[in-house]
């Protein structure tokens, strides 16, 4: 039997966010071992570097030091050593980013992705893996605990309680990266759904009704189980979320996510209805939880396997990532957590979202997935001009291509099954996705009626998936009984620009292909300080605008850097925004469409 790679990880010292990680090779390289840590994680693809958190790097062998030589910004080989004897390398990690990408470590508690603190020997990655995680040194850190994914080694004396510090195993390097860690005084609860125990720890400070956050997820997980079907692919699943003051994100691994989130999201004692930023919070665990089976488990084919140390380009996202954001909210409605007019609401804002960026008509979802690396997670001020989201307009993509597969069978068939083919052929037998695999399971479902039809449909998948058109979503939902339509999101005229956060100065962050500022030369960067000779600020922008109409002419005055400087603009109508609502009188093929689409 091959020993494991052996790793120790210590927060020796929360308050200089430091984490202490050791890994030890029973049999290293003869010509020396080379290390290396990845330099992104999968689910959020851009290259984050994060060998430049660590602070220093040794190695020893039976107690005499190692000489280690650094090959590239994140690889590092250490000297041969001895026939027989091991070798440890141990490195301290800085661990400040507040995030669920990386690593944050302070007096108040730890979290850490794999990724971000576990060197990988190379040549050795297929290894079983064993992690001892220890707990920080003193008094104040007693009734620290332990939240992960991560399943306990066998015969574990150290890890014989729920919760506890001790060894844990991975099957591999892949496995050892694809579960977060806790660690802290969290609120932590579990529920029961599908068949599947769920655990849920909560690090800061909140108020949460953890009954009422229990029986939605409950719900929202068991629709999702029921959706693939048994049998499910975790048996213990574990929701890790951080609240802050302001944040919001999530990461999806094998049997666990991570999350960050506003304290204001969450369900409060005596809540009667979902707040908007609820429906958010459980937009975010269902997105997530989908991906369990979408992205974790059905991959792409460019992910087979995983490279750490670059990029792995693949045109897909828009179903991975695109067909999750549809999925996510379809879920709450579906598991009856929101109302359906709430749904429609979600929707809409999805729609506002997509029509209002003009990048939708220079890049296709297929080039924005490709791009993420440098683009989608890279945005720029011209972000709106020059691309699309993969993630918006991939989930109107996947609500037009259900709506179709729906109505053109008379809702015998579905994305439902477009999904449960991929889990089947795909996610139950690790065999890649290609981009030609989806548009044939949509032809084989779409098909159920003739042939031609599943063909002319998979047609317009590929159309919409390379092309720059629009989703037809009004002539679409007006077969559900659901009406579309566009109207002006304020009566009062707009300048055409977005404002950056906080500060209350009016500094243009965005400039809007078309519109007036851009007319007229204002710039993103520009701080406006006048308005007809008045003082403009981002607060009083509206009040402002609510005294003129669209066509007149105002001037702006603004510092672009220390110049102060004059612009003539002349006002245009506000833009649209979308709206949805159900068609006052549905027929009844509308209806029952409706109802077998949104369960309501």
């Amino acid at each position: 039997m091959t020993d494991p790679i052996r790793y120790t990880l210590t927060p020796h010292h929360p308050e200089a966010h430091l984490f202490r990680v050791a890994c030890t090779v029973p049999d290293p390289d003869p010509q020396g071992q080379v290390f290396s840590l990845p330099a992104w994680i999968p689910g959020s693809y851009m290259i984050r570097e994060f060998a430049r958190n660590i602070v220093s790097l040794r190695a020893e062998s039976g107690g005499r030091a190692v000489e280690v030589e650094k090959l590239d910004k994140h690889t590092w080989r250490a000297a041969p050593v001895p026939a027989g004897a091991a070798l440890t390398v141990e490195c301290e990690v800085y661990a400040w980013d507040l995030s669920v990408r990386s690593a944050h470590l302070d007096a108040t508690h730890g979290f850490f992705n794999g990724t971000s603190v576990f060197l990988a020997p190379q040549g050795r990655t297929d290894r079983p893996c064993q992690v001892d995680i220890r707990p920080p040194e003193g008094s104040a850190y007693k009734k620290w605990r332990v939240a992960t994914s991560l399943p306990r080694a066998l015969g574990s004396a150290g890890c014989a309680w729920p919760l506890g510090f001790g060894l844990y195993r991975a099957a591999d390097y892949d496995e050892l990266v694809d579960h977060p860690v806790e660690m802290g005084s969290f609120t932590h609860f579990e529920f029961a759904a599908g068949g599947v125990d769920h655990e849920f720890a909560i690090t800061g400070r909140h108020d949460c009704d953890v009954e009422r956050l229990s029986a939605d997820l409950a719900r929202v997980c068991a629709w999702h189980l029921e959706l693939f079907g048994s049998p499910a692919p975790v048996e213990r699943y574990v929701f890790l979320a951080t609240v802050v003051d302001d944040g919001y994100g999530g990461l999806e691994h094998r049997d666990s996510t991570a999350l960050l989130a506003n304290r204001a999201d969450l369900p409060y004692p005596g809540m009667k209805s979902p707040t908007e930023g609820y429906r958010s919070f459980l937009g975010l665990c269902s997105h997530e939880y989908f991906h369990t089976w979408n992205v974790k488990r059905i991959k792409p084919a460019a992910f087979i396997p995983y490279d750490y140390g670059r990029e792995n380009y693949t045109p897909l996202l828009w179903a991975f990532e695109g067909f999750t954001s549809y999925y996510d909210d379809l879920a709450l409605v579906r598991s009856g957590v929101i109302a359906l007019e709430d749904y429609l609401a979600l929707v809409a804002k999805t729609a506002t979202q997509v029509l209002r960026g003009s990048g939708r008509l220079r890049q296709s979802v297929a080039e924005s997935s490709f791009d993420a690396w440098t683009k989608y997670y890279r945005q720029d001020e011209n972000a709106p001009n020059a691309i699309v989201s993969y993630y918006a307009k991939g989930a109107l993509i996947a609500l037009g291509l259900d709506l179709q597969l729906r109505a053109g069978s008379d809702g015998v068939a579905s994305l439902d099954d477009v999904m449960r083919l991929l889990w089947r052929r795909h996610g139950c037998t690790g065999l890649g996705v290609d981009e030609d695999d989806l548009y044939e399971y949509v032809a084989e479902v779409g098909g159920t009626r003739s042939t031609q039809a599943g063909r002319k449909l998979a047609g317009w998948l590929r159309r919409m998936v390379h092309g720059t058109e629009d989703v037809p979503l009004a002539r679409l939902l007006k077969s559900f009984a659901v009406d579309f339509r566009l109207e002006p999101e304020n009566a009062w005229p707009s300048l055409g620009v977005k404002f950056s956060a906080g500060g209350g100065k009016a500094k243009v962050a965005q400039v809007h292909d078309g519109g007036p500022a851009q007319a007229a030369g204002l710039s993103a960067g520009d701080t406006l300080v006048a308005i007809d000779g008045l003082r403009l600020s981002a607060a009083n922008l509206d009040t402002h605008l609510r005294r003129r109409g669209a066509g007149e002419r105002v001037e702006i005055h603004a510092f672009r850097r220390d110049e102060l400087m004059r612009f003539d603009v002349v006002l245009a109508p506000a833009p649209g925004i979308a709206r949805l609502t159900l068609a006052a009188k549905p027929t009844v093929t509308g209806a029952a469409l409706r109802k077998g689409w949104l369960g309501a």
